[in-house]
């Protein structure tokens, strides 16, 4: 094998850079997905051991899940629990599958992997890092998620990682100038089973709005459309590659428009992250393929290529569950993610409640999960609405059904909310509210992939939205409801939300201009505690407080249009 190919300070590269411009770059390539029929190879049997395959193994989004756990199944429009997932258990499933073709096998993670449990949390990710390693990613690629801790600790982290990274739409930026400085490298390559493969990174162009401002200060991002075409002509025409990838961790939607962009004429797949989406059969875009292999370690993507003459000639897809009944947990990862608990092990086994019912957060719309954290903010400050941003992150908690019941432990709140926020009250209009409303259906619902926020609609108590999701922007919302009665626009509510760090004193949960804001000095996750500790045991369900003409209660993806279903 050749070595890794990144250097980008040759003198062809930096002529090819000066002379090229995005204009005509997408429309001056002839596709390689347009040219090579890339049929689905599961009927044609590719032998993933010969000298002219590959194989690609992706993990996305495990959010430092490091157990097995209970997993989310929607089949014949009911919820079913399975036990899935674990660090040591994908460990000896990715050693499974290695094994099959130990010269030609490619692991990769898209992102969010340093952040979603409390192990991650309370040690900024550093604990994460040897597990990480022990797996021996060969690429990395900075979620949403990454930036949590902040840039450098984000740069410690990943730079921590034995792993090559990639991600070419996150520049160092500083309070007076832009330097033009790419944080990570935009691309790898990687010469494969007798080819030239190389890989392009992108990151949710929308960080900066989606979470709290301050966690990326510092970082400026572009969407994947600003340089896209110029590093596949780079990497065809002065790489010398035959086939590409696009790895990003942008959500379905992005990457689905991404998909239909001019701009990755020329690339082979799309290799997805951030939504949790389980795309079981790749989804066909205009000029290239998108998959995107789910979250919390419970799935493991699978592309096995058989190539020809340098390019692509036939493709067989998997999404596979991380099943440890099938796959054992390795002994000595296991020790490692042991050894990394140890320390937060009692405090975060205690048991602060209990629930007769799942805590589930997979729906689009209104989750049980939500609905229990809104009650208790709703319970705790007596205001008329509590509100929670539409977080994805957190596995299920499945009822044991011979006791009736689960167990809520310190730790499992933590899965919930990962960053302990304080709460924040303030008074709104109702035609704030209103407005507001259409906002967050915007960023859930828009009809152009690229303004879609990864997360999924907002949360609350105390109220009811009905509206539309396939109209226009700001004519969705048809009615809203708080404490049963009709909005008022002219009339005063108070709210309550969690804190985001870096946004203005009057902007709560993306609402501006909030007359009275006032921190409580009070951290959610005391407010859930206290309130598991009076209402013991809980029963959450979905209540109908938001609905869509339009869709099921039950919607599981924002991606409409296409042959995709969440299961």
């Amino acid at each position: 094998m050749s070595p890794l190919l990144n250097d980008e300070n040759t003198n062809s590269r930096r002529d090819f850079l000066k002379k090229t411009t995005l204009a005509g770059l997408g429309t001056s390539l002839a596709g390689v997905a347009g040219a090579i029929p890339l049929t689905a190879g599961a009927s044609r049997g590719i032998d993933v051991a010969g000298q002219n395959q590959f194989t690609i193994l992706y993990t996305s989004d495990i959010h430092a899940q490091l157990h097995t756990h209970d997993e989310f199944f929607w089949e014949n429009g009911k919820s079913v629990y399975r036990k899935r997932g674990g660090l040591a258990v994908l460990k000896t499933m990715i050693n499974h599958f290695r094994k099959q073709n130990p010269a030609n096998t490619i692991l990769i993670d898209g992102g969010d992997y340093f952040h979603g449990s409390a192990v991650a949390s309370l040690t900024e990710g550093e604990a994460m890092i040897p597990l990480l390693n022990d797996f021996n990613y060969d690429l990395i690629l900075p979620g949403n998620w990454e930036v949590v801790y902040k840039k450098k600790k984000m740069l410690y982290d990943m730079g921590h990682a034995t792993a090559a990274k990639i991600c070419a739409n996150m520049w160092h930026k500083t309070a007076d100038a832009d330097n033009g400085e790419l944080i990570y490298p935009p691309y790898w390559v990687k010469y494969i089973a007798g080819t030239k493969v190389g890989f392009i990174g992108y990151t949710d162009h929308l960080i900066p709005k989606r979470q709290s401002p301050a966690y990326s200060e510092g970082i400026r991002f572009e969407h994947a459309d600003f340089n896209i075409a110029k590093y596949i002509k780079l990497l065809k025409e002065v790489e010398g590659c035959g086939i590409i990838f696009i790895v990003t961790h942008m959500g379905l939607a992005q990457q689905v428009g991404l998909a239909n962009n001019p701009a990755v004429q020329g690339a082979d797949f799309i290799l997805g992250a951030d939504t949790h989406e389980r795309v079981r059969v790749p989804i066909e875009g205009k000029y290239t393929k998108v998959v995107e292999c789910g979250a919390f370690g419970s799935f493991l993507g699978k592309l096995d290529i058989e190539v020809e003459n340098g390019k692509i000639k036939n493709y067989k897809y998997q999404l596979l569950d991380v099943d440890p009944v099938k796959y054992p947990a390795d002994k000595k990862l296991q020790g490692q993610v042991d050894k990394a608990s140890a320390p937060f092990k009692k405090d975060l086994s205690k048991v602060i409640g209990t629930t007769t019912t799942p805590l589930v957060r997979y729906f689009v719309m209104e989750t049980p999960m939500d609905n229990l954290i809104t009650d208790a903010i709703h319970w705790k400050f007596k205001t008329d609405i509590a509100l929670s941003n539409g977080f994805r992150f957190c596995q299920p908690l499945a009822v044991d059904p011979a006791k009736g019941k689960a167990d809520i432990t310190k730790e499992f709140l933590w899965n919930m909310l990962p960053v302990d926020s304080e709460a924040k009250l303030g008074l709104i209009t109702g035609k704030q509210l209103w407005d507001w409303q259409e906002k967050e259906l915007q960023n859930a619902f828009a009809k152009d992939p690229s303004k879609r926020f990864g997360g999924w609609f907002v949360r609350f108590a105390g109220m009811e939205v009905n509206f539309t999701i396939g109209n226009e922007l700001g004519k969705r919302v048809n009615w809203i409801k708080v404490k049963g009665e009709p909005l008022v626009l002219d009339k005063e509510y108070s709210i309550v939300a969690c804190e985001r760090e870096g946004d203005p004193d009057d902007t709560l949960c993306r609402i501006e201009k909030v007359k009275n804001p006032k921190r409580s000095g009070v951290l959610m996750h005391n407010v859930i505690e206290e309130y598991l500790a009076a209402k013991s045991p809980v029963s959450p369900k979905l209540e109908m407080r938001a609905t869509a003409t339009d869709q099921p209660h039950t919607l599981l993806t924002q991606l409409q249009g296409t042959t995709y279903e969440f299961r």
